[in-house]
């Protein structure tokens, strides 16, 4: 070992600059991760307040909503990762197909550039589209429906503007390793006769399978934590029923209501499904194929 962090120094030295950031940012805060469990005053301080143990957990799982919140978030969640997971890979191999450099670059180009458009915009832009009056999709349909007063559109809507915003951008992982792709491979898929989608299929999507792993194990890891500014924003009293998520509410209780350690034992909460959830994703895709990340 001491040779070889010797040999390899300045490596270490690099590597040592994202450890130390980490520790500090993600690590030591975890200290205040106690005041979940006690009823925490600023003037007291963390140690100094009274421990409660778990009165804030029973205080959640008691309250009228929490299904309600629980099953929002998991199914805007789960839907959000069924739709956005796969259609970047499908991107991808579609691009990989381009062979027109100047055509390439230019669908790389309008895939990529929602991801730049801040969240606040987005949102502005959807209501816009779906205003009831002179809104696009309205004037598409002949109608005057206000959708974000829907409950039953709300998922779709917010899946949709995930799709559309991220999906170019996350083809970007995915093209770069079918670079890596050797194009010997492909030469010899053609002599043999092998038409497009049988290279794809053979050739491409083996490739892209370990990265896919990855990504799928990444994003099931964050299932819970619903994007909360998309849902704050196009958030109204009437979907509440369907857009009324862990990650607002964590925000209104903390922020709004400064009920500290009440808001923090909610979100330990989330992140503790998280956890359990990146676990067994892990040990399934293990178990069905040979890459192991976690």
């Amino acid at each position: 070992m001491k040779k070889r962090i010797k040999a390899n120094w300045q490596m270490y030295l690099l590597l040592l600059i994202p450890v130390v950031i980490t520790f500090i940012y993600k690590y030591i805060p975890m200290y205040g991760i106690q005041i979940a469990f006690r009823d925490f005053k600023a003037s007291r301080g963390i140690t100094g307040s009274e421990w409660v143990g778990l009165q804030w957990f029973e205080k959640f799982f008691s309250s009228p909503n929490c299904m309600r919140m629980i099953k929002n978030t998991f199914l805007l969640s789960a839907f959000t990762l069924l739709w956005s997971f796969p259609i970047p890979i499908i991107v991808s191999l579609c691009l990989n197909q381009l062979r027109f450099l100047k055509l390439r670059k230019l669908a790389q180009t309008i895939f990529y550039a929602p991801h730049f458009i801040s969240t606040m915009v987005i949102c502005g832009m959807i209501k816009i589209f779906l205003s009831p009056s002179g809104g696009l999709l309205n004037l598409l349909m002949g109608t005057q429906i206000d959708f974000l007063t829907e409950a039953s559109a709300f998922r779709t809507i917010y899946i949709v503007s995930e799709v559309w915003q991220h999906a170019g951008w996350g083809c970007i992982i995915y093209l770069a390793t079918l670079a890596t792709v050797d194009t010997s491979l492909y030469e010899a898929a053609k002599v043999d006769g092998a038409s497009v989608w049988q290279r794809i299929v053979n050739i491409d999507i083996p490739a892209l399978l370990p990265m896919a792993i990855l990504n799928l194990i990444m994003s099931a890891g964050a299932l819970m934590n619903i994007g909360f500014e998309k849902v704050w924003l196009l958030q109204t009293d009437l979907n509440k029923a369907a857009s009324d998520v862990i990650s607002v509410y964590v925000y209104e209780q903390g922020i709004e209501h400064a009920k500290y350690s009440y808001s923090t034992a909610v979100g330990l909460f989330n992140t503790v499904i998280n956890l359990i959830l990146l676990i067994i994703v892990n040990r399934i895709a293990t178990k069905h194929s040979d890459v192991d990340f976690v």
